[in-house]
């Protein structure tokens, strides 16, 4: 029962422990919420304060963080994502994963801004929470399952009217990339948070809950939806494309700059792109339009091949399926897709992997044969990831360990241990510099420079260009990671700035933020996360990007750490950290 006077935030806390089978409900400080708002950064200060960066990942000690942000299931779009936070075993820093659905929802109406697990459970089991009820439950008889069919069983037997995230066989036979189911339709995706789940013994948490977060000021906030909805309408990325196609919809506009990651990021530019689009996908295996909460931009998208029903692919999964590994048809890549979907694995860097695989195959560096654009044995590579048999023990690691493993590192296309996303960074400088810089590894979210080098949102820089990039690659990654912590969909970026969020988080929650404030927190995730990473062994010096690409990337860097006023050596100054009412030592 929440019987504070917050609005928008509930103020409490679960913290379940697996080990000793307890759990318990707490209060959090104000003045943590206003420094952190939610999300992702709450997670990563929960984080900062209960794990030691160094701890493996795969011990008890490390945390599972479920967050929610003040925003949440409120009437403002797509504030139903929950943010997960936990540290990653396939970079060894923090990591944290926004998905969207309804999840963040049912948790927020259970009356929990953050849900905390930490140990590890004897036996398979599945948190079930019910408002104030709170229960670990055995789930023996589920280990093994698909998500598709765990979601199926847990709703067979509790209703439609819990929201579950769970994980497949891949995060539990701890693959170092598996994903986090978030219903049946979304997936936190990156960095192995799913192993962390796995290695818990956890193999599912379903919620339901009634509480409705109070307003503050109701009838400003309704005033400004109004105004904000006819924006999105208007709006021809919001609106438009996404709407149309959804995500899919970049892949012929990212290959006609020729930064579309072909064969492993040999090239840029796949000749049979057409084949894989977002239009044949809308034209040959489209069945409809699907939304998270409260969304009116339904970029989501149902498919079907050969009578199974699927979800996307996405524009990233398409060229990491895809164009990376030299496969030309859209049904081949939903079927890998739901592949993956299924048993739980991110689809960037299953790609990324395999690619690499296919690589080193190509140079002779490894023994079994894997030809570019071999439907049979990418789908056969999948599953013996997942299981972790013959050469999938190996991709199971992620591309940096199987490359360095037959002496050829300069074929793993990652940041950090990350495989990167589906931008050539040749092609686009800042977000080469964005990739170098970020604390997750090589992503594409923490500043997508893409909407200023490609898609002129919202405005149109010159992509070969180094000139101002920093101060702008900067600004995207503080404005990220507050949107990440409110917790919202980065889609709205394309439409609003900092100046409509604050005004979001002054009417919900009757504080008083500025646009200064939404940035300034951003900056004090940023750092703190910094401040992790560094303690975890990830320094100034994997700041960088693969040699294939021969970006002159140094005097970014300097003018980058210039501007976030950390050292040469890209760590925040005592300065820095003090005005940020961080830990200087």
């Amino acid at each position: 029962m929440v019987t504070n006077n917050l609005h928008g935030w509930t103020g409490k806390c679960l913290t379940v422990d697996l080990s000793k089978k307890v759990f318990k409900k707490t209060s959090l400080e104000r003045e943590i919420l206003l420094q952190y708002m939610g999300g992702r950064g709450l997670g990563v200060r929960l984080l900062w304060e209960l794990v030691d960066p160094k701890t493996d990942p795969y011990t008890p000690e490390n945390l599972l963080v479920l967050a929610t942000g003040p925003l949440t299931a409120t009437q403002i779009p797509t504030t139903g994502r929950i943010s997960i936070i936990g540290k990653s075993p396939l970079t060894n820093g923090v990591f944290y994963s926004s998905c969207g659905g309804f999840f963040g929802v049912s948790l927020k109406q259970a009356g929990f801004d953050v849900l905390v697990i930490r140990g590890k459970s004897e036996r398979p089991v599945y948190l079930y929470v019910d408002n104030d009820f709170v229960e670990i439950r055995d789930v023996s008889h589920l280990w093994g399952k698909t998500t598709k069919d765990t979601l199926k069983i847990l709703e067979k037997d509790l209703g439609k009217d819990f929201e579950v995230v769970c994980i497949g066989p891949a995060g539990e036979n701890l693959v170092r990339y598996a994903c986090i189911a978030c219903g049946p339709n979304n997936f936190a995706g990156r960095g192995g948070l799913g192993a962390v789940m796995g290695s818990k013994n956890l193999k599912a948490i379903a919620v339901r809950g009634t509480y409705k977060p109070k307003i503050a000021k109701e009838k400003s906030l309704n005033n400004l939806l109004e105004k904000c909805r006819i924006r999105i309408r208007w709006n021809p990325i919001l609106d438009k494309a996404l709407s149309y196609y959804g995500t899919s919809a970049l892949v012929n506009l990212i290959n006609e700059h020729r930064i579309l990651p072909t064969k492993n990021f040999q090239q840029g530019w796949f000749e049979h792109a057409e084949k894989i689009s977002g239009e044949t996908l809308k034209e040959t295996i489209f069945v409809e339009k699907r939304s998270c909460y409260n969304c009116p931009i339904a970029c989501k998208r149902k498919t079907k091949v050969n009578d199974v029903m699927g979800e996307g692919p996405e524009f990233e999964t398409i060229g990491s399926l895809g164009s990376m590994l030299l496969i030309d048809d859209i049904k081949t890549v939903a079927e890998i897709n739901y592949l993956c979907n299924e048993f739980g694995l991110d689809t960037i860097s299953t790609g990324g992997t395999i690619a690499c695989a296919m690589e080193l195959s190509e140079k002779g560096l490894l023994e079994e044969k894997i030809n570019w654009g071999d439907v049979e044995k990418v789908k056969e590579l999948v599953i013996k990831t997942v299981y972790k048999k013959g050469l999938g023990k190996l991709l199971a690691e992620g591309s940096r360990f199987l490359a360095k493993k037959y002496g050829c590192e300069e074929v793993s296309m990652q940041v950090k241990g990350l495989e990167l996303p589906m931008y050539d960074p040749r092609g686009v400088l800042g977000q080469a510099l964005a990739y170098a810089t970020s604390n997750r590894g090589g992503c594409h979210l923490n500043a997508y420079m893409i909407g200023v080098e490609i898609l002129g949102y919202p405005y149109l820089m010159d992509r070969f260009s180094p000139v101002n990039k920093p101060s702008i690659v900067v600004y995207m990654q503080n404005l990220a990671a507050a949107i990440d912590s409110m917790v919202l969909c980065k889609f709205l970026g394309f439409e609003f700035d900092e100046e409509t969020f604050a005004n979001f988080l002054s009417y919900v929650t009757g504080e008083n933020f500025s646009q200064e404030s939404v940035i300034s927190i951003g900056e004090r995730i940023w750092n703190l996360e910094r401040l992790f990473n560094f303690k975890a062994g990830l320094n100034g010096k994997t700041d960088n990007l693969p040699k294939r690409f021969q970006i002159p990337l140094q005097k970014m860097l300097e003018e980058y750490y210039l501007v976030r006023k950390w050292t040469v050596d890209g760590f925040p100054t005592p300065d820095k950290l003090k005005s940020l009412g961080l830990p200087v030592k």
